[in-house]
Formats: structure tokens, sequence, C-alpha cells
């Protein structure tokens, strides 16, 4: 996730509390949705769905940290 800005992902988890918030719970969300999805983990389908779906909330919402913090690097 995000490797391209993998530099800007170390600034912010060092500075910035409510980025590394959204980090920990994706990762923690990302390990959940992998072993449903292998069967180690008895889910409901919508279950499921939602935390798919908070996962992808979430990265979306640190993709537009590391934004404005490549803006705020670049001015």
């Amino acid at each position: 996730m995000f490797e391209f800005d993998q530099n800007i992902v170390d600034s912010l988890l060092g500075e910035n509390n409510d980025f590394k918030r959204l980090y920990e719970k994706h990762g923690e969300l990302k390990k959940r949705v992998k072993e449903a999805n292998l069967g180690a983990t008895p889910v409901d389908h919508f279950v499921l769905e939602d935390m798919k779906k908070e996962k992808l909330m979430l990265k979306d919402q640190m993709a537009a940290m590391i934004e404005d913090y490549r803006r705020r690097v670049e001015a």
C-alpha cells in the first residue's frame, strides 16, 4: 500500500497521530479480510463486505492525507 509514497508514509506515521491511527486500523482490517477470504475466520458475507468498504474508506482518507502532505512539501 502506498509503495511509491513510502517516505511520506514514514513521515506521517512519525508525526501525525490521526494518520497512524488510520494506518493501523487499515492494517487490522486488511488482516481480518484476508483471513475471512481464506476461510480461516468465519465471517458473514455482509460483515465481510462492510469490512472491505471500511478498509477502502480508510485507504482513501490516508491517500488524501498523503496528497496534502505532498502539496505542503512541494509548496
